[in-house]
């Protein structure tokens, strides 16, 4: 149903108790690599575009994150310890099979994230966006053998009939909505729940890199920033850090550094929790 607020209570951060996560961390970080597939007969929708078919410049930069970039992101996530939460298209299933293997092969977390990165749910008819869902859920299902917990929508876009369908899909938390630096729960209807968890336009590194035109040194700079006041405020309301990085840009040669010198400074204080979205998810119980 349309409303002028979204289907959660109002919760400003100064009314609620003192609050802490796993193993009282002050902060949780949790790093979303987003795995994308864009067909290459279809119009890319970025900054910029031709809307020409094909479009190879656009094309091939992500290409290059799903054939180089990604296995970058795997080493260097890997050395910190961090499992990753995968924004998957789950046509990456079909089409790059060993990129799904290696992130099992480390354990980490898939999320739904549409079938493909050119289609957004709010752009197609009412009737395909059940389809769109399901097909996605259940494609990520064969290849892994586990049913994807968590979504996150291509471009970050809903409906409002998205939720109810996720949550019919068996779908526990979105990471669509970008508005609080804690979990919480979203009332979808009948009594049911459904997790919200932080994610961000802010520390995402296409916003840095093709928005804001940062440097890598920049973003990592961001990165570091926004840790030092969540983890001053962590003190007595334990904050999620999330972190969206897409193959193609943090993956590339000349930005993995910068990335790996703003890990090692997080890993380096007490206190800080490297979890997945599914992890987080559970905490939503409790506010």
């Amino acid at each position: 149903m349309s409303s002028v607020y979204g289907p959660f209570r109002y919760s400003p951060v100064t009314a609620r108790e003192p609050y802490r996560m796993k193993n009282g961390a002050k902060v949780a970080v949790c790093v979303f690599p987003n795995i994308e597939f864009f067909p290459l007969n279809m119009v890319i929708p970025r900054a910029g575009a031709s809307g020409k078919i094909p479009d190879v410049p656009g094309w091939g930069m992500r290409d290059y994150g799903n054939r180089i970039g990604v296995f970058r992101l795997i080493e260097l996530l890997n050395r910190y310890g961090i499992r990753g939460t995968v924004a998957l298209n789950s046509d990456i299933c079909t089409h790059h099979p060993q990129i799904v293997e290696a992130c099992l092969a480390h354990k980490w977390e898939l999320m739904g994230h549409n079938e493909t990165n050119v289609t957004r749910l709010n752009e197609v008819p009412e009737s395909e966006e059940d389809g769109i869902i399901v097909r996605t859920v259940e494609a990520i299902e064969r290849a892994t053998g586990e049913r994807p917990k968590g979504w996150l929508g291509a471009g970050l876009q809903e409906t409002w009939r998205t939720l109810p369908l996720l949550h019919k899909a068996g779908i526990e938390y979105v990471a669509d909505w970008c508005n609080d630096d804690q979990p919480y729960n979203m009332s979808i209807g009948d009594g049911e729940k459904l997790a919200c968890i932080p994610y961000s336009f802010e520390l995402n590194d296409k916003m840095a890199y093709e928005a804001y035109t940062c440097t890598p040194d920049e973003f990592a700079g961001m990165l570091r920033r926004q840790f030092d006041v969540l983890y001053r405020e962590g003190e007595t309301q334990a904050r999620v850090l999330p972190i969206a990085l897409h193959p193609y840009l943090s993956g590339a040669a000349h930005r993995i550094d910068a990335l790996d010198r703003a890990l090692e400074y997080m890993c380096g204080h007490e206190k800080v929790w490297l979890a997945t979205g599914s992890e987080i998810a559970t905490f939503a119980r409790d506010l």
